[in-house]
């Protein structure tokens, strides 16, 4: 993992679109092409307490590129990986529908795979131990590593054996070299956040064992920029991939993604599935190919194809402003519901602070009396909703709409109504 210091940050008065000083994160060709501009913005889950309200905060380009060799998307390196995640605001249990999607995969994976107690299943970035507790349930031996040290306590206390350390090339050498290869290692909503994706696939490969399998979940690409997701790219994301993209990194490090599942998670994401490039017991799947097929045919290896993302994100900022601006002027109340980094980055983006939106709410304790960054919209407990019975309730993280209409159903008890907010704002009935 990269160890480079915090540049300083950029001031409202600096241009923020100067060209990228370092190469492409995948192959190292010269970035010259944008794929979104999305202005200033602060590190998204670095929540403000009370106290620090009246300091300075510091803000960062997020100007996306696309490669125009490899067609990674990728943004900049302004802050290490250790400046981010050493101490991080994310607990993945919060998410009940995310927690009951790694069950799930438990129980398919130790099938497919044929796991049990003469394994071992290693987890990058393992979080609160979300994914592994499923594993240590069925008896399989799991390990994790996790470099937010705050993070791992957690899982630690749920008995998953947790590394302290940010997974890369010398990581996974060190812990090969103590006989801790893997039969299955994974890793879910990882990739996009290290800033060497070519040193953390390097790891992955001298982690795996011969005939092992590696699965990665990662937001689709493509399905970004169907849908105008912007609100997924933040400092915390450095690459956005495609299959083809993906595929690349990995072949260069020995890697052959034989597999590949299309799932609807945050918005739409892909879970590939990888093995050594000698192991010929896994062939390539039909599904594997036929995605390979469709992302040439929709033209993510031509420039032009990304060339008018920009254009889309400024259209969804406009029907999101359009409909504040109404809401309140008929007198309308609205509240948002979560504190997410996808949430951070589209208020930001928009400029919607307490003018238009009252406060946040969200369940983990971590966020609770805190200030969204940059726009210092209070969050709170998910009870503050009933007692303010708003009119709309914003719903930012949208990808877990489902979740949250059903545990917040009560407020259509007084009129109140969900919204959403991408791909285009949309009131649910």
């Amino acid at each position: 993992m990269s160890t480079a210091t915090p540049r300083s940050p950029v001031s409202n008065t600096e241009a923020a679109s100067a060209p990228p000083t370092g190469g492409c994160l995948a192959c190292g060709a010269a970035l010259r092409h944008t794929f979104v501009d999305l202005g200033l913005s602060p590190l998204c889950e670095s929540y403000v307490a009370r106290e620090d309200l009246d300091r300075m905060e510091p803000f960062y380009p997020l100007h996306v590129y696309v490669c125009g060799e490899c067609f990674l998307v990728q943004l900049q390196e302004f802050v290490s990986p250790e400046a981010i995640f050493t101490e991080y605001a994310y607990f993945s249990s919060y998410a009940e529908s995310w927690v009951e999607h790694m069950r799930r995969y438990a129980d398919m994976i130790t099938e497919r795979l044929g796991l049990g107690r003469e394994s071992l299943v290693v987890e990058v970035a393992s979080n609160d131990g979300y994914l592994l507790q499923h594993f240590v349930r069925k008896g399989i031996p799991v390990l994790g590593v996790e470099p937010a040290a705050n993070v791992a306590r957690v899982a630690e206390a749920k008995g998953i054996p947790t590394l302290v350390r940010f997974f890369g090339a010398e990581t996974a050498r060190e812990m090969a070299a103590e006989g801790k290869q893997a039969d299955l290692i994974c890793g879910a909503n990882v990739l996009a956040q290290v800033p060497r994706p070519d040193d953390f696939v390097q790891g992955l490969r001298l982690l795996l064992k011969p005939g092992g399998v590696i699965t990665i979940e990662f937001p689709h690409l493509m399905r970004l920029m169907a849908e105008s997701q912007f609100d997924t790219i933040y400092h915390e994301h450095f690459s956005y991939f495609s299959f083809l993209s993906a595929e690349r990194i990995f072949a260069a490090q020995g890697l052959v993604l034989f597999d590949v599942e299309e799932l609807p998670t945050h918005g739409g994401s892909l879970r590939v599935y990888a093995r050594h490039a000698e192991d010929a017991s896994k062939p390539v799947t039909a599904r594997a190919e036929e995605l390979r097929r469709r992302e040439v045919e929709a033209g993510l290896l031509r420039l032009e194809t990304y060339a008018h993302f920009g254009e889309q994100v400024k259209e969804t900022k406009r029907k999101l402003l359009a409909f504040l601006i109404e809401a309140k002027r008929q007198g309308k109340s609205v509240v948002g519901y979560g504190a997410p980094g996808k949430g951070n980055t589209l208020l930001n983006y928009c400029g919607i602070r307490t003018d238009f939106i009252d406060f946040t709410v969200d369940r983990s304790t971590y966020k609770q009396g805190k200030f969204l960054p940059g726009t210092r919209i209070p969050i709170h407990h998910p009870d503050r909703i009933r007692e303010a019975r708003p009119d709309y309730v914003l719903i930012l993280p949208w990808n877990f709409k489902d979740e949250i209409v059903a545990q917040m159903a009560g407020i259509r008890d007084w009129g109140g109504r969900f919204v959403v907010p991408i791909p285009e704002v949309r009131v649910l009935d």
